[in-house]
């Protein structure tokens, strides 16, 4: 068996910013990236430190999944010992705070023997209808996206007007030296020691699966706005298309520019999916 790219997006959160998403697929291997939101000054070249990261972790993830023995977590290893040491060869300085580091959220499935076998980090997630209609979700989306809304509630009123504004930079940074630390949140980095930290799951599946992988911006039309369950939101990808998807989410979000009936820290965020068939 193998997957057969049945429609893909991403869109940019502002069109005058980098898209800090990346996303992969081959015949066996299916990845997205989400690049954290960088809190600091830049550190590589390049338009910004999460858009290096998401890319680089997704090419030479990827690069592994189709070449190396061994499985998902060997793989990430191997993808983040070389952000790590790309990292330490092109940065212009050694990050002062841990706020400084790039991280990323992702979710990787490869297919093997009709298995699904998935790794994660973050608030990325996949949704999976098997042959026989059961359903799946894997990923942490749901309980990490309710904790942010929350958080940006209680930072309020209406952070999302002005994104990432010096007034929340002391708070969101706060939380961002917790990440990869002992008791914190563990994500993708240049640090071959986040392999260990990785979620994982097999899910079994056969021929007329249909998956949808995506990152929280996209996610967030159920996460969110409550505008679909999880199944629904499959079900709706396949039926009508992710650029119609793509579209009414921006309209939500369009309609609530500040924030106030959706607590968020961003108007909109960058949102990447891809919609893939288990196929013989």
């Amino acid at each position: 068996m193998k997957f057969e790219l049945r429609d893909s997006l991403s869109l940019p959160g502002d069109v005058g910013k980098p898209n800090e998403d990346a996303f992969v697929h081959a015949p066996r291997f299916a990845a997205v990236f989400d690049g954290a939101t960088g809190l600091g000054e830049r550190l590589m070249p390049g338009k910004s430190d999460a858009q290096w990261l998401a890319q680089f972790g997704a090419r030479r993830l990827a690069a592994h999944a189709q070449t190396d023995e061994g499985g998902q977590r060997d793989w990430l290893r191997s993808a983040a010992a070389e952000a790590e040491k790309s990292f330490a060869a092109l940065r212009k300085r050694a990050p002062a705070e841990n706020y400084e580091m790039p991280f990323a959220s992702l979710i990787a499935l490869s297919l093997e023997d009709g298995t699904l076998d998935a790794t994660w980090f973050g608030d990325c997630a996949a949704l999976i209808r098997s042959g026989n209609g059961a359903f799946t979700m894997l990923g942490e989306t749901l309980g990490k996206r309710a904790r942010e809304r929350e958080r940006a509630a209680r930072l309020g009123p209406a952070p999302a007007s002005a994104g990432v504004r010096e007034e929340f930079l002391p708070a969101l940074r706060v939380s961002r030296n917790k990440v990869n630390t002992k008791g914190g949140e563990w994500l993708f980095a240049p640090d071959v020691e986040c392999a260990a930290h990785a979620e994982e799951a097999r899910v079994p599946v056969s021929s007329g699966a249909l998956v949808l992988i995506a990152t929280d911006g996209f996610l967030a039309l159920a996460a969110d706005y409550a505008r679909y369950s999880p199944g629904a939101l499959l079900a709706a990808a396949e039926s009508r298309g992710l650029a119609a998807l793509g579209e009414e989410l921006r309209r939500i979000e369009a309609g609530d520019p500040d924030g106030s009936a959706y607590p968020r820290f961003k108007k909109s965020d960058d949102a990447t999916a891809l919609l893939l068939s288990v196929v013989a």
